[in-house]
């Protein structure tokens, strides 16, 4: 639905195409690299459907604002966990690594400061996710985005 970048810091803006490569889409910037980015958090997403309903609840969220690379349209968002590989277009392969933590910086966009709000530990489902490049490539809005394979079940 939409790709945002930033040259560090939130929200992130929209473009109209990203070269996506192991270290993330092309133009975006972290302040903190301790907690964001490299190869294994190269890329986060989020989906359209979760900012939607906490837009809907009074939090101040738009596209972008939670500093997700990619926000997601019509995805199954239960899908989208560890280990789950995602093709975004024709070409760019991803693989889940973790539930983004929530950050402190997220806290005024949400009623009463409440940045938990998007925290996986207090709200399964509503996390961001981070994700590393498996193949590179261009993407652009409206590119399809599925759920190519599900994590493997260990007993």
């Amino acid at each position: 639905m939409q790709l945002s970048v930033s040259p560090g810091g939130l929200p992130k803006r929209a473009v109209a195409e990203a070269l996506v490569t192991r270290l993330g889409l092309t133009g975006d910037a972290h302040r903190n690299l301790e907690h964001h980015g490299g190869p294994a958090r190269a890329v986060c997403l989020f989906p359209l459907e979760a900012i939607q309903e906490l837009a809907a609840e009074g939090h101040t969220i738009v596209p972008g604002a939670l500093g997700e690379n990619v926000t997601t349209a019509g995805l199954d968002w239960s899908e989208v966990v560890p280990g789950a590989r995602l093709l975004l277009g024709e070409r760019v392969l991803l693989e889940v690594t973790k539930f983004t933590s929530p950050c402190f910086n997220l806290a005024p966009l949400f009623r009463h400061r409440d940045f938990g709000r998007v925290s996986h530990k207090r709200h399964p489902g509503w996390s961001r996710v981070y994700a590393r490049v498996l193949a590179e490539g261009a993407v652009r809005p409206g590119d399809a985005v599925r759920v190519v394979s599900e994590p493997a079940v260990t007993s």
